[in-house]
């Protein structure tokens, strides 16, 4: 089962989001993700280091506090994105839709009035008030075990039968990675497999199956087709302690992607596959760790916005890629979305 170890059973991508499995939260940002965390800076850190922190803090609470200062307010959660997309009815298939990032993806798409199908492993409640919200007209909840083909057939049969009809664009937002970090020389075979099978063999069964019955459907249908992948900074840096994570990412976002494209054209020769690479992303389950100053320090040394994402910042890039009207001559590209992020720091000054 996918994410079945984790206490919400929610399955979306990490994106750096140490040292949690996944994300949880609500379709706007909670209001203990606004309080005031503030980095600690420890007596003994000055200079060059303490002021760092302290401009860190500086981002940090940007992020959490007020978010009027760096969205647009047609930007903030619960406000339409200011821009026809043309995705009015078209049936969206979002993995993953329960966590921070897949919430606010699916919610946007409502907003767009797209009809989405969110996918879920164990846990629909944070699902509940955006149907609610929407109706159950635009949003339906679906649960399924990706890793298993049946089960996928099954979400697809499910899917489709109701007045969604047949599935446009899929959003493969679906990932685990593992709480404790290791090197590779003690990494058990287990641990590997199971990460390679949720994150990567998983997408592949969907989005086979997402092909297979795209290609029966006519071409009203086949010129709407996206594919959007979430991958991650590990997948582009790689992550040390994760790498089975940071493998899966790659080679989603890389050697998968970039094979799709070629391939789905044969079937419907306007559809189009992308990927995405969000950095750091504030979500609940990210929250304890801004606590840390060695961890937020370590994610933002190399990135010149000196803040980590807010799910608002991953959502309307997700449907710019998905939108067949302003993205119709974008396919195979990897949209990184972390700051201008240039790597990691593998060394601090003190380890010098």
């Amino acid at each position: 089962m996918i994410n079945d170890d984790l206490p919400n059973g929610d399955e979306e991508s990490l994106h750096e989001t140490w040292p949690s499995e996944s994300d949880v939260g609500n379709h706007v940002a909670p209001p203990h993700c606004r309080s005031t965390h503030l980095l600690d800076v420890p007596a003994h850190r000055n200079g060059t280091l303490g002021r760092t922190i302290s401009q860190l803090n500086a981002a940090v609470q940007l992020n959490h506090i007020d978010e009027s200062r760096y969205y647009p307010s047609t930007l903030r959660p619960g406000r339409l994105m200011p821009l026809d997309l043309g995705l009015e009815g078209a049936h969206v298939l979002v993995t993953g839709a329960s966590g921070g990032i897949g919430l606010e993806i699916t919610r946007l798409f409502a907003e767009q009035g797209a009809k989405v199908t969110a996918h879920y492993n164990t846990n629909s409640a944070t699902l509940q008030p955006l149907i609610s919200q929407y109706g159950s007209q635009h949003i339906r909840a679906l649960r399924a075990d990706l890793t298993d083909e049946a089960a996928v057939s099954k979400l697809f049969d499910e899917a489709t039968s109701s007045s969604f009809g047949a599935v446009h664009i899929l959003i493969l937002n679906h990932a685990i990675s593992a709480k404790i970090r290791e090197p590779v020389w003690k990494i058990s075979l287990e641990r590997w497999k199971h990460t390679i099978d949720v994150n990567l063999t998983s997408s592949f069964i969907v989005v086979k199956e997402y092909l297979k019955r795209l290609e029966m459907t006519p071409d009203v249908i086949k010129d709407r087709a996206s594919v959007v992948i979430i991958g991650s900074t590990a997948g582009q840096f790689g992550e040390a302690g994760n790498a089975d994570y940071a493998a899966s990412k790659s080679a989603l976002m890389y050697g998968l992607t970039l094979s799709l494209k070629n391939e789905i054209v044969k079937i419907a020769p306007k559809a189009r596959v992308n990927s995405i690479g969000p950095g750091w992303t504030v979500t609940p389950r990210t929250e304890p760790s801004i606590k840390n100053p060695d961890i937020v320090y370590t994610a933002l040394a190399t990135t010149p916005l000196k803040k980590v994402a807010m799910p608002q910042d991953i959502a309307p890039q997700v449907a710019l890629l998905a939108s067949q009207r302003v993205s119709g001559h974008i396919t195979g590209q990897v949209l990184m979305i972390q700051g201008g992020m240039e790597g990691r720091l593998l060394n601090k000054q003190a380890e010098l």
